[in-house]
């Protein structure tokens, strides 16, 4: 049985000071979560966040890294600085660090192996555009997606990647797909890991991460293949977020 697993990308909002409040109010609304529960706080809050949870059951994940140790890359943060802070999780690949950072197909591969060798746990985010469904090739691009974000990754780390579909036109639309939509292609991004790992594939985690909120989250959780949410909108609010975990 695979553990589900719930994360709130907070995206760029929230000061430190925001960061401990809405942390404050959320960590007794999940205290009994039977999810695994994360929050992923802009950069200039980890460090306040990390405080904030400390005893809690909440994990602390980060927005992005970069691939390099250390270097002349100015406004990146390496893997360990984000281990130094207390980081456990990090999402790569988002569809907006695609859309507007130009991350690539290569960078997301080269981030992965390096958050699996510092022990970080990546969320790896894959999905397709509006018009890439709408051309029917959904299953092609997230296969793809897949395959390469995943390439020199042995079989006994992948196991330990989370991945997160998410159909680019659902995030911040409040459009979602509908639950066996997403269920399918889900499926299919797991089929992709298993041509490549075979039964490990059945370990692999996949979420869900287009607009899932406190209304649509158990008809999605209920499916066979959604092992969780990368929740963004829904994350900022305590209480919806709470709502989204105890689903």
């Amino acid at each position: 049985m695979r553990k589900p697993i719930i994360a709130g990308n907070w995206k760029m909002n929230k000061t430190p000071d925001e960061a401990m409040a809405l942390i404050g109010e959320l960590k007794p609304l999940v205290a009994d979560a039977k999810a695994e529960v994360v929050v992923c706080p802009p950069y200039a809050c980890l460090a306040a966040a990390a405080q904030a949870l400390a005893g809690s059951n909440i994990g602390l994940g980060a927005q992005n890294m970069d691939y390099h140790d250390s270097g002349a890359y100015t406004g990146e943060v390496s893997a360990d600085m984000l281990k130094a802070l207390g980081v456990e999780y990090v999402i790569i690949g988002h569809s907006e660090r695609r859309q507007y950072y130009a991350e690539t197909d290569a960078t997301v591969n080269l981030k992965v192996k390096k958050a699996l060798a510092t022990g970080l746990v990546p969320i790896l985010c894959v999905g397709e555009m509006l018009e890439e469904r709408e051309q029917g090739i959904t299953a092609e691009i997230v296969r793809m997606q897949t395959k390469l974000a995943l390439l020199d990754v042995s079989a006994a780390d992948v196991a330990k990647v989370v991945i997160a579909y998410e159909p680019v036109w659902a995030i911040g639309t409040g459009k979602t797909a509908t639950s066996d939509d997403a269920n399918d292609t889900i499926k299919t991004i797991r089929q992709a890991v298993r041509e490549l790992y075979g039964d490990k594939a059945e370990e692999v985690r996949i979420q869900y991460g287009g607009s899932m909120n406190p209304k649509n989250v158990g008809e999605l959780m209920a499916m066979s293949d959604i092992d969780g949410g990368l929740i963004g909108g829904a994350s900022l609010k305590a209480e919806d977020f709470s709502k989204v975990v105890n689903y």
